[in-house]
């Protein structure tokens, strides 16, 4: 007749074997470059043509970087308040860099705060035309609070 330690030892080798073959795999599948794709959400929320430049610029390096390491990056450019106008049709003055970065670059958007437009088309009393690249949010604010719940990393230039 088998001890108690025994019987269990017996009934616990499956688990044990279950967890070493999920560890394993687990390991070889990182091993091997699969890792989950990098995610980065960059805040725009100044007017100036020199910060747009360098949320820009950043985009090109964090792409380029991950690009040569052969990973997947997606990469968000969150606009509110004055850094709206990165993204307004009528006054970007980064709106051609905007175009080409988005033809060449996968997985980049590029995000406009609806409070902001409803803001400045209350006070101006006229609508808000946007870049055909740029997808409105409800709130820039909270937008960049939930990429950053998904496991976002946040730049502000």
């Amino acid at each position: 007749m088998k001890s108690l330690f025994e019987k269990a030892k017996t009934a616990s080798a499956p688990l044990f074997a279950a967890a070493a073959l999920t560890l394993a795999a687990t390991t070889g599948a990182q091993a091997a470059g699969a890792s989950e794709p990098v995610h980065v959400a960059i805040q725009v929320d100044e007017s100036d043509p020199v910060k747009m430049t360098m949320a820009l610029n950043n985009v090109k390096n964090i792409h380029r970087y991950y690009a040569e390491q052969g990973e997947e990056v997606d990469i968000e450019v969150v606009t509110f308040g004055p850094g709206v106008t990165m993204l307004r049709k009528d006054l970007s003055p980064v709106g051609a860099q905007i175009a080409h970065m988005s033809e060449t670059i996968d997985h980049l958007s590029f995000s406009a705060c609806a409070n902001t437009i409803a803001a400045v088309e209350k006070t101006t009393g006229k609508p808000v035309e946007l870049l055909p690249e740029a997808q409105v949010v409800p709130s820039g604010v909270v937008r960049l609070m939930e990429l950053q719940e998904q496991g976002y990393s946040y730049l502000r230039p």
